[in-house]
């Protein structure tokens, strides 16, 4: 592997670090927002404990983070297994963050930041599970698993095996972030969804 292609890892590792769900709520509320709701830095639990407005920027910067690796990585290199190797490494910053002693979100926002650039029907298709599901269940956990498994297979049946067995450890480590919501789930307490600001 050369120093170019460690250099964008790297990189991708880094920016999927910046923990802005966690910087949103801290800078706003002086307050750190693993300690409320889910312990979760992501969009869902930062909409919960701030509000609508903290909650979409959050979603919004967490897809752009996603997205930033893909992008450089069609530009300066041709294999699409080894931009997705940046994309995973955006994901596991993201999911463990070297800045918040790797404590950090569960992936999905940024997931969908990934493949909006690398292939977007994979993403539409995502979209289309989540919100159906969400529609009828009102779990965002179960939505966003349900979501990322349908990703999965449009990868598998569209692209090369390579790029397949990446995607294939992006679904693992959405699942795996989401073991306590299976938990919950399978217990009947796991929260639904709503928009209003809890309290």
């Amino acid at each position: 592997m050369s120093s170019h292609e460690i250099f964008f890892i790297v990189f991708s590792y880094l920016l999927g670090s910046i923990p802005f769900g966690y910087l949103i709520f801290y800078f706003t509320e002086g307050k750190d927002i693993r300690t409320l709701g889910s312990g979760n830095i992501g969009a869902t639990n930062v909409l919960r404990s701030k509000g609508k407005l903290a909650g979409l920027l959050t979603l919004a910067l967490d897809i752009f983070k996603g997205a930033v690796p893909v992008i450089y990585g069609q530009i300066h290199f041709a294999l699409p297994w080894l931009v997705l190797l940046g994309a995973l490494a955006v994901l596991l910053g993201h999911v463990f963050p070297v800045f918040l002693k790797f404590r950090g979100g569960k992936g999905v926002a940024c997931l969908v930041g990934i493949f909006l650039v690398f292939y977007y029907p994979a993403a539409l298709i995502f979209l289309a599970v989540f919100l159906l599901t969400l529609q009828f269940t009102r779990y965002v956990s179960l939505a966003s698993m349900l979501g990322t498994t349908a990703l999965f297979f449009c990868i598998l049946f569209t692209q090369v095996v390579e790029t397949a067995m990446v995607v294939f450890v992006m679904l693992l480590l959405i699942v795996f972030r989401h073991r306590s919501n299976i938990q919950r789930l399978l217990a009947g307490n796991e929260n639904k969804f709503s928009f209003k600001k809890n309290g």
